[in-house]
């Protein structure tokens, strides 16, 4: 028989909220219960983390690329300014806080936000269980507030509430399956850092991922020849003005949920232009001028397939088959690739998956989707008396800031005040270690 897990120190007790991930959201939601608990009402939490260790989009860490966010939109300062887990308080801690200033802008790289991120979620080491797959949530039975958290070592964490934060998942148009010639953007830099005697790579989309694995390819591999493929006339400029960016600001979630769904649409469509497949500014000038460039020189490297799409891709022994198609006249062209990178972008993960038996108890509205209230409770049956919270599928609650990290601190707040603010039920032990056959 396998050895047991250990039990943790919060035996004989119900954890107040489990979180399943551990990424940003739920790293700002750690923050915001450890500062709850030091106005003197403790709340318990514990999270689990498929990783084996905390890290944020690490296949898209490019050297020089920039957040698209102020630093001010960190874990915690929108929500507690005076807050130790500030973006400041790591620079100060980093010795790097009159360096910054000197640097004069509101943009750090990825690389030193990952390195923010990590600095905050090692000061929670002790409340993770990393390396740790959650397999379903189960009720309990004859205890309609409490719920097991079960992971697939045959963990079990009893809890109140619960708070799904799994990310999003990779998305891949249909009939694409990813190989050791076809990537997602997400696995940019460890397949990069693998590939050799590249003579052509293929990169298909035209939002901020596409852009950037063009021209981290186009420097990485310096005899290649970097084609990208997307359907416009070009890559289309993010509309970061200052106007426009009020869509994120904490008091536009409220805006938006409380807007009939008609006005949602309109919001959603009339913004999606500060997000979704669109570029930095800069990035697009860069590129255009190497272009350019190329074409005086005699020797294009970076080449462009607009107004058109992939047809069909097939991946032999020594290659990538692609036949791209014009949507003007459609013609085809078979171009033959040594690597192909799609950066189509994510889709939030449904979070229903891991409900089991408490799917069926969850409201949802007329399209399907998920009733979620202001405070991204899922709305039950009161039957179930557990609270469920969701963060990161809330765009068609709540807004353009559900999966971005522009509201992540004040949203997290939120969640924690919801949770203290609920009556504590149940009295069965938190941790139950047992088999992995879950006798």
């Amino acid at each position: 028989m396998p050895q047991e897990r250990s039990v943790d120190a919060h035996r004989g007790t119900v954890h107040d909220l489990v979180g399943i991930g551990f990424g940003p959201s739920n790293l700002a939601l750690a923050i915001a219960v450890d500062e709850h608990n030091a106005q003197g009402a403790g709340l318990s939490a514990r999270f689990v983390e498929r990783q084996e260790r905390f890290g944020w989009h690490r296949g898209m860490l490019i050297e020089d690329a920039t957040m698209q966010v102020s630093f001010l939109k960190d874990l915690a300062t929108l929500r507690n300014p005076t807050s130790r887990f500030g973006f400041l308080s790591y620079l100060h801690d980093r010795d790097r806080l009159v360096d910054f200033i000197n640097y004069g802008t509101s943009f750090p790289t990825r690389l030193e936000f990952h390195d923010y991120l990590e600095w905050a979620a090692a000061g929670f080491a002790d409340r993770v269980d990393y390396g740790s797959t959650v397999v379903g949530i189960q009720p309990v039975a004859g205890d309609p507030g409490l719920v097991d958290v079960r992971t697939d070592d045959g963990g079990r964490l009893r809890t109140r509430n619960v708070v799904l934060a799994t990310g999003l998942v990779p998305f891949l148009p249909e009939g694409v399956s990813g190989g050791r010639r076809i990537w997602h953007s997400r696995d940019l830099i460890t397949a990069t850092a693998s590939a050799t005697d590249v003579r052509r790579v293929i990169v298909v989309g035209a939002g901020q991922s596409a852009a950037e694995a063009a021209d981290h390819l186009h420097r990485s591999f310096p005899d290649a020849e970097v084609c990208a493929v997307f359907a416009r006339y070009g890559y289309s400029p993010a509309d970061d003005s200052s106007f426009a960016n009020r869509v994120f600001d904490p008091s536009a979630v409220d805006d938006f949920f409380q807007a009939p769904s008609e006005v949602k649409d309109l919001i959603l469509g009339y913004h999606g232009n500060t997000n979704y497949s669109v570029v930095d500014l800069d990035l697009i000038q860069s590129l255009y001028r190497r272009h350019y460039h190329e074409k005086v020189s005699g020797r294009e490297r970076l080449r462009f397939r607009n107004v058109s799409r992939v047809a069909d891709v097939v991946e032999t022994d020594d290659g990538v088959e692609l036949a791209v198609e014009s949507l003007v006249d459609r013609s085809r062209e078979v171009l033959t690739a040594d690597l192909v990178v799609y950066a189509t972008g994510y889709r939030p993960s449904d979070p229903v998956g891991l409900l089991g038996a408490l799917a069926p108890h969850c409201h949802r509205d007329g399209l399907g989707r998920l009733d979620i209230g202001r405070d991204y409770r899922v709305a039950t049956d009161d039957d179930v008396q557990a609270g469920i919270y969701v963060q990161g599928a809330t765009e068609h609650t709540h807004g353009l800031s559900s999966t971005l990290l522009s509201n992540v601190a004040v949203r997290s707040g939120e969640i924690a005040a919801s949770i203290a603010a609920r009556p504590a039920t149940g009295t069965t032990p938190a941790r139950l270690a047992h088999s992995a056959t879950g006798a």
